[in-house]
């Protein structure tokens, strides 16, 4: 059997999203527009298995023609019989919810690659034995062929996420390295085009010459258009020596399938800013265009407070090896009142809260827009996972000029983020209880926090393209040289693009730093209804789990590439070894032994030097990040950020032996079952399913019920088009990597 590493173990955590009460307070035109919004995410959530690995597209297809023949209870009669135990179909089971979970066969939360856990020729009798086998041998056969072996391989390249030697990842071709990826960034800053919705392929001609790809993600293709933004920038370039090509038509099909939704979505929109909004999102997936997107988001920050809340594009760029190019993801949601006020609360108090951050006022927005900021019950969250809060657009000049959205998903935290006091690692016994009664409501001040005043502060000096400044180069002093400014942002350039690989990364640490600093404040905790000793208690677990979340972080460093997977675990990592670093007895870690003889470790956080040594500590290296950032001074960041995530044997700590412990020790990441809607008549239905791996396979069978066998060719059509550019995937492309 695999190493448990990589696999989902059978009693891995699966809970239901409860959104039964929000969608029943709908009406039913707000039921219709949520309906056909969560269609159109769901289409185009299956790109995230184009952006994943080579192989996603085919075992997605795979298991979708196995569970649309026989549910998981009647194929389970046939594995049994082909000779499986209970276990092998229970383990086959979970890694298929695990597929559907993260769209893909890698985690979406650590970029692991994970396998099926029972034996490749028994899965092999059970798949061309099954009833989908029978109604259609030659498809099923040729998806197993082409998918079977690199399901279950675990060569050293393929167990994770990457770019050249250090993994997998078909945003780029395989051949691309970590100097390709630059050069293209380098490119696109140049034509003022983002990197959002694209992805990268080389091609290297008989001379040994590499010639570039840029490929834009839209329906439309080659064919002539209107006039757009776009149109403009397809044609052929020279670049420093080497050809660059930009085309669109990437997803094409898939995402014609999500402007035919949302074309339906807008004859039920509330108000003009979210039929604009629409207009914008179809505009923006027809032609290719990030601008059009920039435009539908402007809309979408105007349009406060909706009932039915919903964002949709290529967001987030965690998973792209160098943190520029955008998963798709679509979520809707039903605002929840009750959380939503305390949240507004703490938005009439943000101005105030943000004068106390440890930066000059220079380094501050010079208006804070006062964003939307919602706790919202997940209706559908497309994607390959689902996080507890966001804060977009992530659009810099957005953000900066125009504002953002804060939301809270409270079901997913209510379920996802639950502990069971058996499984609770790494702490000390007279900790455990307290943690648990308050976990849930610190963590709603940590994400609150962290989205609205973490994401939401600090200001990018920039130069535009007419050479002006958005600072005062004259009096704006740096406080950490006590100079004038020496660097910053020029014309087209991001936050993402400038400190690319670290981007996402440090920026989570930002966040969450200005969580665990303001929390402090008796004024958030009066917001959130705490005082006195609960309000004491409410700090210590956010600190205490803040801690503990750095050590359950080496779970996702990799020794051998010496590199972290996943930017949330690296940055919690990073503020842990800064508490350390501050000294003092704030935080002890004391390897020990557990009661079934293997090592463990206890984690101790002196609550009374929380404010005495932890606050100054991280008040120092808050105002550190803040002033690297706002002046773009890549090198900077890069030095004091990789020099605190780098992960040693060295002494007192000995990071790389406890990371053995957290990985004997480690819980997997819970799965969680959506519900689905359905229109019957004029009538949207929400369908639920049971907290199971069987009852989450059973929603993704029931989710495309007109035209799933069409779905899976396409998936596996456009796979088998591009295919030539991962041929021999095992093989680490030649160059720096």
């Amino acid at each position: 059997m695999a190493d448990t590493q990589y696999i989902l173990p059978n009693d891995i955590g699966v809970s239901s999203l409860d959104c039964r009460e929000a969608f029943r307070l709908l009406s039913p035109t707000e039921r219709l527009y949520a309906h056909h919004l969560s269609r159109a995410a769901w289409y185009g959530g299956l790109a995230v298995l184009l952006q994943t690995s080579p192989e996603a597209p085919y075992i997605y297809a795979l298991l979708s023609r196995l569970f649309r023949a026989q549910d998981p209870d009647q194929l389970r009669q046939h594995a049994l019989a082909e000779g499986l135990t209970e276990e092998e179909y229970q383990a086959f089971l979970v890694y298929a919810a695990g597929v559907y979970s993260n769209m893909g066969n890698y985690k979406s939360f650590g970029d692991t690659k994970f396998v099926p856990n029972l034996p490749k020729e028994k899965l092999e009798r059970v798949i061309l034995g099954s009833e989908a086998a029978q109604q259609h041998p030659e498809e099923v056969r040729g998806l197993w062929q082409t998918c079977g072996e690199l399901m279950f391989s675990l060569e050293p390249r393929l167990r994770h996420l990457g770019l050249g030697k250090e993994g997998i990842t078909t945003y780029f071709s395989g051949n691309c390295t970590m100097e390709d990826a630059k050069l293209a960034q380098d490119f696109l800053d140049s034509q003022n085009l983002s990197a959002y919705n694209t992805r990268l392929f080389k091609e290297v001609d008989g001379e040994g010459k590499p010639h570039y790809e840029v490929r834009l993600a839209s329906v439309l293709g080659s064919e002539p258009s209107l006039d757009s933004e776009v149109t403009s920038k397809l044609k052929s370039y020279e670049f420093r020596g080497s050809p660059f090509q930009v085309t669109r038509g990437d997803y094409a099909p898939i995402l014609q399938k999500v402007v035919e939704q949302l074309e339906k979505a807008k004859a039920y929109a509330a108000n003009s800013h979210q039929g604009q909004m629409l207009a914008q999102y179809i505009e923006s997936f027809t032609q290719g265009s990030i601008e059009a997107h920039k435009r539908g988001s402007r809309f979408w920050i105007q349009d406060k407070g909706p009932i039915v809340e919903s964002y949709i594009g290529f967001i987030e760029s965690y998973r792209d090896p160098f943190g520029s190019r955008g998963e798709f993801e679509g979520f809707v949601a039903v605002v929840n009142k009750a959380m939503s006020a305390k949240f507004e609360r703490l938005v009439a108090s943000a101005e105030q809260l943000l004068k106390e951050l440890p930066w000059p006022p220079t380094f501050e927005k010079d208006k804070f827009l006062t964003p939307d900021f919602t706790s919202l019950d997940v209706l559908t969250f497309a994607g390959s996972g689902i996080p507890a809060g966001i804060n977009i657009p992530n659009y810099d000049d957005l953000r900066q000029t125009e504002g953002f959205k804060n939301v809270s998903l409270g079901n997913v935290l209510a379920v996802a983020y639950a502990t069971q006091r058996e499984k609770l690692t790494f702490l000390e016994e007279d900790d455990k209880d307290l943690y648990i009664l308050w976990k849930g409501p610190s963590f709603d001040v940590q994400v609150g926090l962290h989205e609205l005043l973490g994401h939401g502060s600090g200001k990018l000096f920039v130069q535009d393209e007419k050479g002006a400044f958005n600072f005062d180069q004259e009096t704006v002093i740096n406080p950490e040289t006590g100079e004038q400014i020496q660097s910053w942002y020029r014309s087209g350039e991001t936050w993402d693009s400038k400190f690319s690989t670290i981007a996402s990364s440090y920026e989570e640490c930002r966040a969450e730093s200005v969580g665990l600093y303001l929390c402090l404040h008796p004024q958030v905790l009066e917001i959130f209804g705490f005082e006195g000793a609960d309000a004491e208690d409410v700090i210590y677990v956010n600190w205490l789990n803040m801690v503990r979340a750095g050590l359950l972080a080496l779970e996702f460093y990799t020794p051998e590439a010496f590199n972290w997977r996943q930017a949330h675990m690296q940055a919690r990592f990073v503020i842990l070894r800064v508490l350390l670093e501050a000294g003092e007895g704030l935080i002890t870690i004391t390897p020990t032994t557990g009661s079934d003889g293997r090592p463990d470790a206890r984690v101790r956080l002196d609550r009374s030097k929380i404010r005495s040594v932890g606050k100054p500590a991280l008040e120092r290296f808050l105002r550190r990040l803040q002033v690297l950032k706002s002046t773009g001074d890549v090198a900077g960041g890069r030095a004091l950020y990789e020099g605190y995530a780098a992960v040693t044997d060295a002494p007192p700590e000995c990071f790389l032996t406890l990371r053995d412990t957290v990985l004997l020790r480690k819980e997997s990441r819970k799965l969680i079952v959506q519900p689905n809607t359905r229109l019957e008549g004029s009538d949207v239905q929400l369908l639920e399913y049971e907290a199971s791996a069987a009852g989450l396979i059973r929603s993704f069978s029931e989710r495309f019920p007109e035209d799933g066998p069409e779905l899976e060719e396409i998936l596996t059509q456009l796979a088998t088009a591009d295919a030539r550019f991962w041929k021999g995937p095992s093989e680490a492309p030649s160059g720096q990597a």
